[in-house]
């Protein structure tokens, strides 16, 4: 009898030890939570103890981005964060457009995109122009901007948009219109951007937007591999390193898509050097397309005979870098522009208005050959530098719903922000292009409109500072490619504009997709509908 009184003692000590440390563990835990809040001055979300920042993204990231609009709102522009506490991640969220100058300009070397960025996207684009820092990226920056900005290229990126809008998607559109089809606006635009960046850096047509939307091996494995290379973004280093090593789940599709993307972009580089060896520096039959041009870049070696400047594996990773760069960032802005048409008619109507005085302003001789048919831009450079309204309209777009709504540098060595805010090494500074654009303290209190009129002062269009408007990144990083950009947006507006009323499928849901390019999650279903009974629209319609 006392041995069991004795052992039922000792079992309640012991238990009474355990529950006693639960309630020690759960009294730190939420000492150190209440803490947390006390310091915490400025606002910004909850840091949990060990786990960080974590669970508040997870429980917002249904809407993760209005979510950072209103914790840096509450912090007043930046605050701090911190994930995982072994992982060493952590640094500052900020839309503090003087930061951002300072990140971006000011102190470039010590903020580059850093070894936690380029490792997730190693496989896919190598050391390409968007992966890459300091003289790697200096050289291809060089390269790149040399040859796109030549009249040869510029005039042969013209034309093969004008020929891509005249030949495939007008023509496409048309065959979708018939009976109020209901299509997907965001696949046609992906689809066109795939063709058009790949005809202007590769020379190449991959075809995919024929009008029987066929399914492309090389467009569908680069647009698996980006997503599977985000997955990397999503998950903790040990987790997708781990599937890696043992080629599992999606590191094991990653895999397989990169090998099909390369394949592809080292063909093309192979071939297009056979073929320019063979012309042998004659102009008959001579490419303008970024790929040739940068082939038959040479430069005069220690023994004064020429060389090719470039190898194959730097002009692989270049082009893929651009395909990237060019596919998606258009095509995201333009799906985002004809939803907002959609919810603005005014707003289309002055585009219209815009478009129409421009298309009647047309010599008589250009109108003559439109009637006989003749092959002709569907706008010429000139009508697009006209179209004012447009570009605030596009610009005003891409404001509200930024290609690429967050990005991130990696700090280098400890450094201090304007406004004494610390900054320690190996930190990450992430900047919300989205949420930068909801703060009244930058765009005033109507910066939540769509107000294409911010953009234009006396007749004519006024860009805003780069570091207040980072859509195009800014500093020595700011886009080489915004003119052809903008250019493309323009022309692919214009056209299905003044030829079709792009009307969005009544109840359809529009979010944004979790990923680093803002796509719609659910695509955009619309229907075209021809402003004249018309069986022909190779030409503008007005």
């Amino acid at each position: 009898m006392l041995h069991m009184e004795y052992l039922m003692m000792e079992r309640f000590r012991n238990e009474t030890k355990v529950s006693d440390i639960v309630v020690a563990l759960l009294g730190l835990f939420l000492f150190s939570c209440l803490v947390e809040r006390v310091v915490r001055s400025k606002g910004g979300p909850m840091m949990w103890p060990v786990v960080g920042i974590i669970p508040s993204f997870l429980l917002n990231l249904g809407h993760i981005h209005d979510w950072v609009t209103e914790a840096t709102t509450e912090a007043g522009g930046t605050f701090p964060f911190r994930a995982l506490t072994f992982a060493r991640l952590f640094g500052v969220i900020t839309v503090d457009p003087s930061i951002i100058e300072y990140v971006l300009k000011t102190r470039f070397k010590n903020f580059p995109k850093g070894e936690y960025y380029r490792e997730r996207f190693a496989e896919l684009l190598g050391d390409g122009i968007f992966n890459a820092d300091d003289e790697v990226w200096k050289e291809q920056r060089r390269a790149a901007t040399a040859e796109i900005h030549t009249p040869k290229f510029v005039e042969h990126s013209v034309r093969s948009i004008e020929e891509l809008v005249r030949e495939k998607l007008l023509k496409l559109l048309e065959k979708q219109s018939s009976g109020s089809v209901v299509v997907d606006l965001q696949d046609i635009l992906l689809r066109f951007t795939f063709d058009n960046i790949c005809s202007a850096a590769f020379g190449v047509d991959p075809g995919c937007l024929s009008l029987d939307l066929p399914d492309v091996p090389f467009a569908r494995a680069f647009e698996q591999a980006t997503e599977y290379s985000l997955f990397r973004f999503m998950v903790p280093p040990f987790v997708w390193k781990t599937m890696r090593f043992l080629c599992l789940g999606t590191e094991r599709r990653l895999r397989d898509s990169v090998q099909i993307v390369h394949q592809f972009a080292e063909k093309c580089v192979k071939d297009r050097r056979n073929e320019c060896q063979k012309l042998g520096g004659t102009l008959e039959g001579r490419r303008f397309d970024l790929l040739s041009r940068l082939i038959e870049a040479q430069d005069d070696d220690e023994n004064n005979s020429r060389r090719y400047r470039f190898s194959d594996k730097f002009l692989k990773d270049l082009c893929i870098s651009f395909i990237l760069a060019g596919r998606d960032t258009s095509s995201v802005a333009l799906t985002w522009f004809f939803w907002l048409l959609h919810k603005h008619p005014q707003v289309e109507n002055r585009i219209m208005a815009e478009i129409t005085e421009i298309v009647s302003n047309r010599s008589s001789t250009h109108k003559l050959q439109q009637q006989t048919k003749q092959q002709l831009p569907v706008f010429s450079i000139e009508e697009l530098k006209k179209m004012v309204y447009l570009q605030a309209a596009l610009s005003e777009s891409l404001r509200l719903y930024p290609s690429v709504p967050i990005d991130f540098k990696q700090v280098l060595e400890d450094d201090v922000f304007p406004g004494g805010l610390p900054i320690k090494k190996g930190a990450k500074v992430i900047y919300s292009l989205y949420s930068m654009a909801r703060m009244e303290a930058i765009w005033g209190k109507d910066c939540r409109e769509f107000k294409p009129e911010r953009w234009i002062r006396e007749g004519q269009f006024m860009s805003e500072s780069q570091f207040k408007y980072a859509v195009f990144n800014a500093g020595p990083r700011l886009c080489i490619g915004k003119k052809f950009a903008f250019m493309q947006m323009k022309m692919v507006a214009a056209s299905i504009l003044s030829n079709y009323r792009v009307c969005v499928d009544e109840g359809h849901v529009v979010a944004p997709k979790i990923t680093t390019t803002l796509y719609m999650k659910y695509g955009l279903k619309v229907t075209f509908h021809p402003r004249l009974s018309t069986s022909n629209h190779s030409s503008p319609s007005i």
